[in-house]
């Protein structure tokens, strides 16, 4: 059984995480998946290695590149049935920008968006996700993350804004996911996790 799978236009994450997706829930034996850049097709073949999927690139053109992904004996079905209930880790993650990295503010927006929709992809959580700084914004005016942070929140994760910076770009009434915290409460997540991660 074949399965073809068009993934051009769509910018990172998305062909890696639509592909795994089909992987882990298809019963086909051969997938046959279409990017429009490198970056797409190299995180597809990380994933089939990491996987131990057989793949062949059939077609690489500047605007075209066609993999196919084979499960054959060599695949590891049970690193696919691993199922996101419960799976909440002990770890905070806490975002102090509205933007990813250092440059252009363009791509920053672009990559938080992906940062946080992949998040909702994984199949582990963290325990909270806290927002700092203009990082609330990410709470209040971004529709993207907002509905990405409700998923997350829908898994068991808590989303924390901080009330003084809330207060500071005056967002307070239009928080639309999660709940306002404090400095102190923060400090407090901070000592009782396993690990935390600061962007």
């Amino acid at each position: 059984m074949l399965k073809e799978l068009d993934l051009k236009g769509l910018i990172c994450p998305k062909p890696v995480i639509i592909t795994k997706k089909e992987i882990e829930s298809s019963d086909c034996k051969t997938l046959i998946v279409t990017v429009d850049n490198t970056f797409a097709k190299e995180n597809i073949l990380k994933l089939c290695k990491s996987l131990s999927l057989s793949t062949e690139i059939l077609k690489e053109k500047e605007n075209e590149i066609t993999i196919k992904i084979i499960k054959d004996k060599n695949f590891k079905e049970e690193n696919t049935n691993e199922k996101k209930e419960n799976n909440i880790e002990n770890k905070c993650i806490m975002i102090s920008n509205d933007k990813l990295g250092q440059g252009s503010e363009e791509l920053g927006t672009v990559l938080i968006k992906g940062f946080i929709y992949t998040l909702t992809e994984l199949n582990t959580f963290p325990k909270y996700i806290i927002l700092l700084n203009s990082g609330v914004k990410l709470s209040t005016q971004n529709s993207d993350t907002v509905e990405n942070l409700k998923i997350l929140e829908e898994n068991g994760v808590e989303i924390m804004s901080c009330g003084t910076c809330l207060d500071y770009y005056g967002l307070k009434e239009s928080l639309k996911v999660g709940s306002v915290t404090n400095m102190y409460n923060i400090v407090e997540i901070l000592k009782s996790v396993e690990n935390n991660i600061t962007l």
